[in-house]
């Protein structure tokens, strides 16, 4: 089983962004994504998931084996992808509660509704994990919450949907060490051998938490370099400038 991207070219608004990558996530593996601003890490993680405004013109994205590319957002997350956003949106109006109920409902044969009792349990047990307030049931989804709620409210619907393939798009932007060590710890709790990551991140710092199995470099929409997680070291301490050597 893996997340397999082979050669994957798209854009936005006719701008093309991706460039031909490839790579191959299997289950079990944790897979780092470096590189400077600009590179097409988020754009990579939103065309997995399927957001509107990417078009994919060449290339496939394949789940398990199954092309993907036909999939609307809603079918990619109920067949197991899940994206973490770099800037969660509020959610006026609707409770964390209702909305991760929703969420599971949507998940179950059809007839079937989900036990009241063992959800609030789940979902408490979760929230006790990350550190979170019982009260953030009853709040909006991400209305009014810090950087640093919003990225464990993440990390959260993340634990309680129990996605095949995570995509986290520089969770840790924003987050101070004690809030990175409470993130870190709820995706290392779900590290399996069933399940996959894609962890693209700016800063070696989240990776002393969360160890990849390998490190990758994006530049100019495509993958450059790869590596084991000593990558991400070396890259912290000497950054992109071979990106310029080897242009």
């Amino acid at each position: 089983m893996s997340l397999t991207i082979e050669n994957l070219h798209a854009s936005v608004e006719g701008n093309p962004i991706l460039k031909g990558l490839n790579l191959e996530i299997p289950a079990g593996e944790v897979h780092a994504i470096m590189g400077p601003n600009g590179s097409g890490k988020s754009t990579l993680s939103k065309v997995i998931a399927g957001h509107d405004d990417y078009e994919v013109t060449e290339g496939r994205v394949l789940l398990d084996g199954v092309d993907i590319a036909e999939l609307e957002v809603d079918e990619r997350s109920r067949a197991g992808i899940f994206l973490a956003f770099q800037y969660p949106a509020e959610v006026p109006g609707v409770s964390n509660a209702n909305f991760l109920r929703a969420a599971l409902q949507a998940r179950m044969p059809e007839g079937e509704e989900i036990d009241a009792v063992a959800f609030y349990k789940q979902m408490y047990a979760k929230m006790d994990e990350l550190e979170m307030n019982r009260k953030f049931t009853s709040r909006a989804v991400n209305e009014g919450f810090s950087g640093g709620e919003k990225k464990r409210n993440e990390v959260l619907q993340m634990m309680m949907l129990e996605p095949r393939y995570c995509l986290l798009d520089e969770t840790d932007s924003g987050l101070d060490i004690d809030a990175l060590k409470i993130v870190a710890k709820g995706v290392n709790s779900m590290r399996s051998p069933n399940r996959g990551f894609l962890v693209i991140t700016h800063y070696q710092r989240l990776l002393d938490y969360i160890r990849p199995d390998h490190v990758h470099v994006m530049a100019d929409g495509r993958i450059v370099k790869s590596g084991g997680a000593e990558l991400a070291l070396e890259l912290e301490k000497s950054g992109y400038d071979f990106l310029k050597q080897s242009a």
